[in-house]
C-alpha cells in the first residue's frame, strides 16, 4: 500500500465476477470524479477478459447517463481464464499502455480484487478495488455494494412466499445466496420473521430444527419459513427438507431457491449512495497515492484496506445478529 501522490492522467474502470446492484452507480461515480479532477476515464468492458481483448473505450457524460438506477453493469462482466496466465496478463498490460491508462479501479469480489493485486505486483499498475458483491464477505468494509439490495429482494420474495405458506399451513425452505457466507441469510431471516436460519459458518443440527418446528407448532404459528444459505454446513434447502420430511412426514413441505433473482433489480437507495461514495473515494485515493487497496466503509467512515488483507482475512458473521434471530424465531 503506497501513500504518495503520483501523476495520473487516465484511469481505467472495470467490473468483474458476479454482478451486483450498485455497480453502475459506482462506475458513474468514478467517471464523474474523474471529470472533476480533469482525468480521462476509460471503460474496460467484460472485465479482465476485455482488458486482454482490448475492449476498452473512453467514457463520457453520455456513457453514464441514466445508469444510476439500473441493476447489473453496463460495462458487462466476465470471468477470464486467460488472465490467470502470465501471458494473458502481459497482453492486458500492453493494451492498457497502448491507451495510456495509468491506474485502475476494479469493482468486484475477492477474485476480482486478487487479479488487481497480482497485476499491481507484476506490472506496477496502481489499482484501487471497490467491494462489489452481494455476499458482503470482504474484510475491510461493513457493507459491500449490492448487499442491501439483495437482502431487500430476498425479503420481498419471502414475504410473498409467506402468503402461500400461511394459506396452506405449509413449511417452506427458502434457499438464498451465500456459498461461503451467511450474511444474506441472517439479514433476510431477521427481516422476514424466519423460523430458523442455516448458514455456512455455523452448524445447525436437524434435530435442533425439528425441536424448533415442533415448538412453533404447539404455539400455533400459522406458517414456518426456514432460510438456508446455499453453502450451509447442514446442506442445501432441498437436502435439509428431505431430512425433515422423514422425521415429520405429515408436514406439507415446499422448497424455493431464489438463485440469481437476488442479483438483479434496481439498486436500493442505500446501495446507490454507498456505491457513489466509494467510487469518488477510489479516484481520490489513487490521486493521493493509495493503491493496491480496497476502499470500504466502517462505522460510516471511508477506509482503505490493503487488498491482500481484504481478500485473505475472514469477515465473520455477527454472533449478536444470530442471537437476536434466535430470540425472534421462538
Amino acid at each position: 500500500m503506497q501513500d504518495q501522490p503520483i501523476n495520473i492522467k487516465k484511469i481505467g474502470v472495470l467490473t468483474s465476477g458476479g454482478d451486483a446492484p450498485g455497480m453502475n452507480a459506482a462506475i458513474r461515480a468514478v467517471v464523474r470524479a474523474g471529470f472533476y479532477y480533469n482525468l480521462e476515464v476509460y471503460g474496460i468492458y467484460r472485465g479482465y477478459e476485455g482488458m486482454i481483448n482490448d475492449d476498452i473505450r473512453k467514457l463520457d457524460s453520455r456513457s453514464i447517463a441514466h445508469v444510476l438506477e439500473r441493476g447489473g453493469t453496463f460495462l458487462k462482466s466476465a470471468r477470464s481464464l486467460e488472465f490467470r496466465t502470465p501471458e494473458g496478463r502481459k497482453k492486458a498490460y500492453d493494451n492498457l499502455k497502448s491507451h495510456g491508462i495509468d491506474a485502475l479501479v476494479v469493482i468486484g469480489g475477492d477474485g476480482s480484487l486478487t487479479g488487481a493485486h497480482l497485476f499491481y505486483k507484476e506490472f506496477g499498475i496502481p489499482a484501487v478495488g471497490l467491494p462489489g458483491t452481494i455476499d458482503n464477505d470482504l474484510f475491510g468494509t461493513d457493507l459491500t455494494i449490492g448487499f442491501d439490495t439483495a437482502c431487500n429482494t430476498a425479503i420481498g420474495a419471502i414475504d410473498k412466499i409467506r402468503d402461500t405458506a400461511t394459506s396452506h399451513d405449509r413449511l417452506f425452505f427458502v434457499e438464498v445466496m451465500g456459498r461461503d457466507a451467511g450474511f444474506i441469510a441472517i439479514n433476510a431471516g431477521i427481516g422476514s420473521a424466519a423460523a430458523a436460519i442455516l448458514i455456512p459458518e455455523k452448524k445447525f443440527p436437524v434435530e435442533k430444527l425439528i425441536d424448533r418446528l415442533k415448538f412453533r407448532e404447539k404455539a400455533k404459528k400459522e406458517s414456518n419459513i426456514v432460510i438456508v444459505a446455499e453453502g450451509g454446513k447442514s446442506g442445501g434447502a432441498q437436502e435439509i427438507s428431505e431430512k425433515v420430511k422423514k422425521i415429520l412426514p405429515t408436514y406439507d413441505i415446499k422448497v424455493t431457491i431464489l438463485g440469481h433473482l437476488q442479483r438483479g433489480g434496481a439498486p436500493s437507495s442505500f446501495d446507490r449512495i454507498l456505491s457513489s461514495k466509494l467510487g469518488v473515494s477510489a479516484v481520490e485515493g489513487l490521486l493521493k497515492g493509495k493503491f493496491d487497496v480496497m476502499v470500504g466503509i466502517i462505522n460510516n467512515k471511508i477506509v482503505y484496506t490493503p487488498i491482500k488483507r481484504a481478500i485473505i482475512d475472514d469477515k465473520e458473521v455477527d454472533d449478536e445478529d444470530l442471537r437476536i434471530a434466535g430470540i425472534l424465531s421462538t
